[in-house]
């Protein structure tokens, strides 16, 4: 994968834009719980791959503006990612996925306990709702925002395709059934993502539309490379527990399809994400560097 320099140092600084701005959504809290703020912090700043708030990022520069001529969009990039973080937290508990490892370090209920995690979990969802409730968009943005992420967040998003996935344990789906899953658990929050960003921008419905068909790709691309990656890597280079689906008899893209044809899909996923940009030309070349950096991502 080979990046030109102005998209490299966009998403360097981009990703130094991200971290500053989270670390900065923690400044006013101020509260007594002084160790479920030191837990939120802990599984916020942790490191990641920041994918999503930078997808916000480049939605948002599909007019040519810079960042900093965005109002609201900072606001809008931490949201998401708190949001994210969020549904990590939770993923991990024993009572979900059960896992020890995130992000290269001890999972929250770990390092705390489960009902600090729980709580954590809890209070970054409702901090999220409420940086975009007081931020620079406008009120319309702010409604259209907020009701884009509550969306990607339930029954028609992330906890319904944690559902499905609990129930699906030791059984086979079928891959529009798997799609159908993993449309949900993790393509919902990246769908959104887009949405955020095309909003603080103003894009107009049809240009929306385009956009979803990006992040509709996307979303079940990120998750056949994670299915490739936990059937193919290790747990040092992934951050988090190497071969836990295969051990939690899950069912995944590579054990509906095996790895070679599992690879074969990401890349058509990847080629369908590229082609869904063609309205916005070079200013779509953010989102082109973003869709390799899934497609060719080693954690």
């Amino acid at each position: 994968m080979n990046l030109d320099t102005v998209t490299n140092n966009w998403l360097e600084q981009s990703a130094k834009r991200i971290e500053v701005s989270l670390e900065a959504s923690f400044d006013h809290l101020n509260e007594p719980a002084e160790r479920l703020q030191e837990a939120m912090r802990y599984a916020v700043m942790g490191g990641g791959k920041r994918i999503r708030p930078l997808l916000v990022y480049a939605a948002a520069s599909l007019k040519g503006q810079t960042l900093d001529q965005i109002p609201g969009i900072d606001a809008s990039a931490v949201a998401v990612e708190l949001f994210h973080t969020y549904s990590l937290v939770h993923d991990d508990l024993p009572t979900m996925d059960n896992d020890d490892l995130r992000r290269g370090r001890a999972t929250v209920h770990k390092a705390y306990d489960e009902a600090t995690a729980l709580l954590v979990g809890d209070a970054l969802q409702t901090m999220a709702f409420e940086l975009l409730a007081c931020s620079d968009l406008t009120d319309h943005q702010k409604v259209t925002t907020i009701q884009l992420l509550a969306k990607a967040g339930g029954l028609a998003g992330m906890a319904g395709g944690q559902a499905i996935d609990l129930e699906s344990v030791g059984t086979s789906l079928s891959q529009p059934m798997l799609e159908r899953m993993h449309r949900l658990k993790t393509g919902a929050l990246l769908r959104a993502c887009l949405g955020v960003g095309g909003v603080a921008i103003n894009l107009e419905a049809s240009e929306l539309k385009q956009l979803d068909q990006y992040a509709s790709a996307l979303g079940l691309a990120f998750q056949v490379v994670d299915d490739i990656l936990d059937a193919s890597s290790d747990s040092r280079t992934l951050g988090k527990t190497a071969g836990k689906d295969a051990a939690a008899d899950k069912p995944t893209f590579v054990s509906l399809m095996g790895l070679d044809a599992a690879r074969d899909f990401a890349k058509q996923l990847h080629q369908e994400s590229i082609d869904s940009l063609h309205i916005w030309g070079d200013n779509a070349s953010l989102l082109k560097a973003l869709a390799n950096k899934v497609l060719y991502r080693q954690n």
